[in-house]
């Protein structure tokens, strides 16, 4: 029987995952996998027992939680020198990484379309030494993902990003930053900025011309020169507009950039404390492998 690590955060979205447990290890059981799973308690000997014993001879990694759950994994896996497939469960407040990988919100259809599915290789960020699946971003989302409690990502999901980032609006101060790149380079005011190796936040389709598996990042700087054209980008991005950015927002592509910051500002990979600047962000071309559900198109 092929093995199975199922890696699980009992704390993440709103806890369905601890319902699901026996039903999931159910499903890949009479599909003839052996699984062996791992709770995470953020323990300081997690990152050795984790993986622990996982090596090249497993089916792939299953990891239950958001996207600061598969990040965290991932980041292990690299450290580690793991080439393992991963596959993702949706439990986490967002989900961005999961959604771009096609994988249903539902538990049981999730788990089904994986074990039908196939393994492809993605992109995977890298600013300064920690690897990111989604999104690294600085300004008012990073304000609004770190500042948001908990018990209200659980209770509201994304609609707790958006309220707190209403709530942050009035009392935040735009960034002064420097952008050097292979593909376009800025300098100047930001609101918000984003370097998507997905296309979400917070289930906010910011980066609709990303793909996942070009080789390249996306960068986006939300300038914020006025009130007026800021509201006018609020509205561009929840009207999920997919031709060119308005002239309040700067996008380009890149596999190479150098970021600088005039102030002492805080920075998030996938939800989670990202590192201080200056920051080197790279484009890891098909480093990691998923296992992720046939394309609708090929069924």
């Amino acid at each position: 029987m092929e093995k199975v690590r199922f890696v699980y955060n009992p704390k993440s979205g709103e806890t369905v995952i601890t319902e699901w447990l026996d039903n999931i290890i159910d499903i890949y059981q009479r599909r003839g996998f052996t699984v062996i799973p791992y709770r995470i308690s953020f323990s300081e000997t997690e990152e050795r027992d984790m993986l622990d014993g996982v090596d090249e001879t497993y089916h792939h990694i299953l990891v239950a939680g958001g996207d600061g759950t598969v990040n965290y994994v991932v980041n292990n896996l690299k450290r580690k020198g793991l080439d393992v497939p991963l596959a993702v469960l949706p439990t986490g407040t967002a989900n961005d990484f999961a959604n771009m990988l096609g994988v249903p919100s539902d538990i049981g259809r999730a788990c089904r379309q994986i074990l039908s599915g196939e393994i492809r290789s993605v992109d995977l960020g890298r600013a300064n030494d920690e690897y990111f699946v989604n999104v690294f971003s600085c300004g008012l989302f990073t304000e609004v993902s770190q500042k948001t409690p908990t018990f209200l990502k659980n209770t509201f999901g994304k609609l707790a990003y958006y309220f707190g980032g209403l709530g942050e609006l009035p009392n935040f101060r735009k960034m002064h930053i420097s952008i050097e790149s292979d593909g376009g380079n800025y300098e100047g005011s930001s609101l918000i900025f984003f370097v998507f190796n997905g296309r979400t936040a917070g289930q906010m389709r910011f980066a609709y011309l990303s793909e996942i598996d070009d080789g390249l990042l996306d960068v986006i700087v939300v300038k914020g020169d006025s009130p007026i054209e800021t509201i006018r980008t609020i509205f561009h991005f929840i009207k999920r507009n997919t031709g060119n950015y308005p002239p309040g927002i700067a996008h380009f592509k890149s596999r190479d950039i150098m970021l600088y910051s005039y102030n002492e500002e805080t920075t998030d990979i996938d939800g989670q404390a990202g590192p201080a600047f200056p920051v080197r962000i790279t484009c890891e071309a098909a480093a990691l492998r998923v296992v992720c559900p046939v394309p609708k198109n090929r069924r």
